[in-house]
């Protein structure tokens, strides 16, 4: 079976099951991607991505102490040592499909890495970034 003909499939079954057994998430990452983007006025910039997730910004932390470098393994909370899901879509499916739990987590890692919450094009960039990672 073709993989797009499997995904419609699926799709079609967790529409026909109950809600309790399929859980969907309630947007995509290429959602996020064009919501951060029209709210930033500009696309996002995979290469400034890059280089955002990478660095400290004058912190201890940048994005990939915790979540690695590319973020397509299983990561490990800097101070806790708790381990955390990839932040690739590649190597996760759920990342990026919970708009709650996107903001949540944007705003409180922001706050860690930047000591601010990240500005529109900071979101953008890093999703860019994120979403042209590479198994």
């Amino acid at each position: 079976m073709s993989k797009i003909v499997l995904t419609v499939v699926t799709a079609w079954s967790c529409l026909l099951m109950s809600p309790v057994i399929c859980h969907a998430g309630d947007t995509t990452p290429a959602a996020q991607q064009a919501k951060w983007s029209e709210a930033a006025g500009r696309a996002g910039i995979s290469t400034q991505g890059e280089v955002f997730f990478n660095s400290k910004h004058g912190g201890q932390w940048s994005c990939s102490s915790c979540h690695g470098a590319p973020a397509v393994n299983d990561g490990k909370h800097a101070s806790t040592g708790k381990t955390i899901k990839p932040l690739s879509p590649v190597a996760n499916p759920d990342a990026f499909t919970d708009t709650a739990k996107i903001d949540k987590w944007f705003r409180r890692n922001c706050k860690d890495v930047l000591s601010r919450e990240c500005s529109d094009a900071e979101k953008a960039d890093v999703l860019a970034y994120l979403l042209n990672i590479k198994r």
